[in-house]
């Protein structure tokens, strides 16, 4: 069916038009596909290779908006469902000239959020190579998560690859400490995680690559840890290995929206087309500046010969 799977709630993103102006006073919104694993999904698409989507939509506009996206972008959509009871998601952002936009979610009781692990039972894994997750799905509901538990239990059951980047959304949870709690476990269970620096100091406690790796790795389940380290690049880590740093690669930021999930899924696409685990990571850091450059969350993905010119220039 397709080499990579994911789960994840997609969302509409309506953007400003208008550089550093407050939402309140915005009136002009592009809209686009977000969310962090959309995002990962469009970008392996880009880079030809195959994905399929589990979620739940509305029967909304927005609901229509995002399979329509879905499929036009060479995404599967044989799991993605509509419920006719709830609404999508959906989010408004600003336009700014530097830093991170302000993002406000309108996500509460979401079609997605309303998922069921009986949408697992006819999900065919058979070409399936890699399993992307995040840790903003499980966050979203207790059905959402028991449906994302029982998807990594599945994937461990047929040894498919598991890397997860934990991508916090402190404002999705309860409390400070479920969300570390929770992230810790589910990261557990996976083969590579994918931590950013500033997340390592909210789950490990601490900014040093070398102890979030560690920490990780003492998990009998994994076997690499990828730390993001923004524009310097990413530290990596094997078990039984010593750690090293690949430098990143030099742009000029204009949004910093996508530039982690750039990051994973140049590094997934490496590792699908057997490249070393360093080499895996470089490409990773190539598609993280490269997203930088651009206004939309997916916007700045390339093509493989994109890519490739951009990386050889």
């Amino acid at each position: 069916m397709s080499q990579v799977i994911t789960i994840g709630e997609p969302l509409v993103v309506l953007a400003s038009t208008e550089i550093d102006v407050p939402l309140e006073d915005v009136t002009n919104f592009n809209k686009y596909l977000a969310g962090s694993e959309l995002n990962v999904a469009v970008g392996l698409s880009r880079l030809n290779h195959s994905v399929q989507f589990i979620t739940k939509v509305g029967t909304d506009p927005f609901g229509k908006f995002i399979k329509k996206e879905l499929k036009k972008n060479n995404i599967g959509i044989d799991y993605v469902y509509y419920d006719d009871k709830h609404c999508t998601g959906h989010q408004i952002k600003e336009l700014v000239s530097k830093g991170d936009p302000f993002v406000f979610n309108y996500r509460s009781n979401s079609a997605a959020s309303f998922i069921d692990s009986a949408i697992l039972d006819d999900i065919d894994l058979s070409e399936t190579k890699i399993a992307h997750l995040t840790g903003i799905f499980p966050a979203i509901s207790s059905s959402a998560y028991d449906t994302y538990i029982e998807l990594i239990n599945i994937l461990k059951r047929k040894n498919i690859t598991i890397t997860f980047d934990p991508n916090l959304r402190p404002a999705l949870w309860k409390s400070k400490e479920e969300m570390i709690n929770t992230l810790n476990y589910i990261a557990s269970k996976c083969d590579i995680i994918l931590p950013g620096i500033n997340e390592g100091k909210i789950l490990v406690g601490n900014t040093d690559p070398e102890v979030i790796s560690d920490f990780y790795l003492k998990n009998p389940h994994t076997k690499a840890v990828v730390t993001k380290l923004g524009p310097d690049g990413a530290y990596i880590k094997q078990k039984n290995k010593h750690g090293f740093k690949i430098d990143g690669f030099k742009s000029h930021v204009k949004d910093t929206v996508g530039a982690g999930d750039g990051f994973a899924l140049g590094f997934i696409s490496g590792l699908l087309e057997n490249l070393s685990l360093d080499n895996a990571v470089k490409r990773g850091n190539a598609v993280g500046a490269l997203q930088v450059q651009t206004y939309g969350d997916n916007d700045g993905y390339p093509t493989k010969k994109e890519l490739e010119t951009f990386m050889n220039s």
